[in-house]
């Protein structure tokens, strides 16, 4: 007989009744909740789960919210690095950090990008070379959200510069306490520094570490960015009103915490929620062509909704990401640019000032300068068009004059390979 949902909530619940104590430290009942099993119910036993569907995650951690609980941390350790690794990762590999992980003991990062390898990732040139039972590692990262204060990194570097470039890469977990990691915050123009360049300079990751085969890190990075999807729509979490006690208390000020770094990201997203509001106060919300604009823009943001929605159930069910993560990074990319357009019909002038009689004229300003962000984060519009183009509709592949090529030969920015 199939298990429901129903189920899984009266089975959580009955577990987390028996076992919460309000009192205990974050730490302390994070580490109860991974060892029950409950904290990842989809993974096997083996590894702090119970084999159940892929959607039981979703149910079991909302039960325990609902219940005045405090479920999974924020952040790209268990959205990225957990599943990545679980995926992936020997089995030392895990004993070593999944655990500390899913407790939010370990804070992790992703140094993927470069400033010559953002949308073609593969022609990344940050050099790992083996030194015995460690990797050297040189180069720099870039756009690495939350680097400046993270533990740990999942990374990525070429290994083996004499094959093709999507099979001469490495994947890692990088220690980024140590020498040689320097993370510089990176000032955006919308005054924020959610961001980081990360500079790598003789750093040394003990061969363990390494993730996948060595040279096959180009498919375990592609698994990182397919859970990508996901993490990238639960950066939020909300607690109950009966939730109370030093647990609730840490995890508020954690989530307070990590939810700074992506404070503007409603603006970057466009704020269509206030472009109504913004229309009225302006006296302008019977011009009949802000009208048609506005109308525009909130009939493709419900549509998007929808395909979020459809992958999201997707998802749940366990299926491989599909289609959908691509056409909806395109429309909300779409619905961004729409949303600045507006705004700036709406408040014309004003919409440049930060400081005026209304305090909404500062947060359109700030939606004028992030939107751009929006078609570049997580993957370009450009890159999500060959995507679809490829993948979903069948087309030719774009011409790729380097393909098969030793990725020595391929003919990038200089840069110094002898010792690769």
């Amino acid at each position: 007989m199939a298990v429901t949902e129903t189920d899984i909530e009266n089975a959580t619940l009955e577990w987390f009744h028996g076992a919460w104590d309000p009192e205990l430290s974050l730490l302390e009942w994070r580490e109860r909740l991974v060892d029950s099993g409950w904290a990842a119910p989809s993974w096997t036993t083996e590894w702090f789960g119970q084999g159940l569907p892929a959607w039981t995650d979703r149910v079991a951690h909302t039960a325990i919210r609902q219940a005045g609980g405090v479920a999974m941390p924020l952040g790209g350790g268990v959205g990225l690095a957990a599943p990545t690794m679980y995926d992936h990762a020997a089995d030392s590999v895990k004993a070593k950090y999944l655990r500390r992980t899913l407790t939010g003991e370990l804070t992790w990062c992703q140094l993927f990008s470069e400033p010559g390898a953002g949308s073609d990732l593969a022609g990344l040139q940050a050099t790992a070379v083996r030194d015995g039972d460690e990797w050297i590692v040189n180069g720099q990262k870039v756009w690495n959200t939350s680097a400046d204060h993270a533990d740990m990194a999942i990374l990525v570097a070429r290994s083996d510069w004499d094959a093709p470039k999507h099979k001469g890469l490495t994947y890692f977990l990088l220690d980024m306490r140590q020498p040689g990691v320097e993370a510089r915050p990176i000032r955006q123009m919308n005054d924020h520094a959610s961001f980081n360049e990360v500079f790598l300079t003789d750093a040394r990751i003990p061969h363990e570490n390494v993730v996948g085969e060595v040279g096959g890190g180009w498919a375990v990075a592609r698994g990182t960015l397919a859970h990508e999807r996901s993490y990238a729509s639960n950066r939020s979490v909300s607690f109950a009103r009966s939730a109370t006690g030093r647990v609730v208390e840490e995890a508020r000020i954690e989530a307070a915490e990590y939810n700074k770094t992506y404070e503007w990201y409603p603006q970057r997203a466009g704020r269509i929620d206030l472009l109504v509001e913004r229309a009225q106060a302006a006296g302008k919300a019977h011009d009949p062509v802000i009208r048609q604009e506005m109308m525009k823009v909130i009939a493709l943001h419900r549509t998007a909704e929808w395909t979020a929605g459809r992958a999201k159930a997707a998802r749940d069910l366990g299926r491989p990401p599909g289609s959908e993560g691509s056409i909806g990074k395109l429309a909300l990319s779409e619905v961004a640019r729409r949303c600045n357009h507006v705004h700036s019909m709406i408040s014309g002038a004003n919409g440049m000032l930060k400081a005026t009689d209304d305090p909404l004229d500062a947060v359109v300003a700030e939606v004028l300068v992030s939107t751009p962000g929006q078609s570049i984060a997580g993957g370009t519009d450009e890159i999500q068009h060959n995507i679809i183009g490829e993948n979903v509709l069948g087309l030719p592949r774009e011409p790729a004059p380097d393909r098969g090529l030793p990725f020595r030969e391929v003919g990038r920015s200089k840069v110094d390979t002898k010792s690769a």
